[in-house]
């Protein structure tokens, strides 16, 4: 069964799980190999204990995409981490925001997918490889999940180039 072949109910499921379990996330890393000396980072990730690795497996095998990593534990917790991490740009661009785009989030978590789709656009498009696309990625970094202050915007080497007002539309 191809992605494109979605099981009847399993959407259903998928969109429920990564409510619960699921994570969109961006960061930016220093990076000197790049053109501003900064990495835009996304990734789609779901973390269960291997108890539930399957569910994992389940997402990979829909999807056609991503990898499964283990987080080993050394503390009081028994039970190694697993985490089903989609990270390749195109993957998000092309088969993980059409999905959620085609069945959309049911909590508060649909508003972090928003911005993480305008972000993954924008590396998309490469806009973050000019000053202005890459302030534009961490300001939609910084109204997501716990909004943190990005450090991008707080570097040295961003308060050399003056901060361009950006109006950020939402869609919806």
């Amino acid at each position: 069964m191809t992605r494109t072949q979605e099981r009847s109910g399993i959407e259903g499921w998928i969109v429920g799980f990564t409510d619960g379990e699921g994570c969109f996330s961006v960061s930016i890393f220093r990076n000197a190999t790049t053109k501003l000396g900064w990495q835009v980072f996304p990734e789609f990730v779901i973390t269960q204990g291997k108890k539930s690795l399957s569910a994992l497996e389940l997402f990979k095998s829909f999807f056609e995409c991503g990898n499964i990593f283990v987080n080993k534990r050394y503390d009081n917790h028994h039970e190694y981490l697993y985490r089903y991490c989609v990270r390749s740009v195109s993957d998000l661009h092309h088969i993980i925001i059409p999905f959620f785009r085609r069945h959309p989030l049911k909590t508060a978590k649909q508003n972090d997918f928003e911005f993480f789709a305008e972000i993954v656009e924008l590396v998309a498009n490469k806009r973050h490889q000019e000053m202005s696309g890459m302030q534009m990625v961490a300001r939609k970094i910084q109204k997501m999940n716990r909004k943190v202050p990005s450090q991008f915007l707080k570097s040295p080497e961003t308060k050399r180039h003056p901060l361009k007002r950006v109006k950020i539309e939402s869609k919806g």
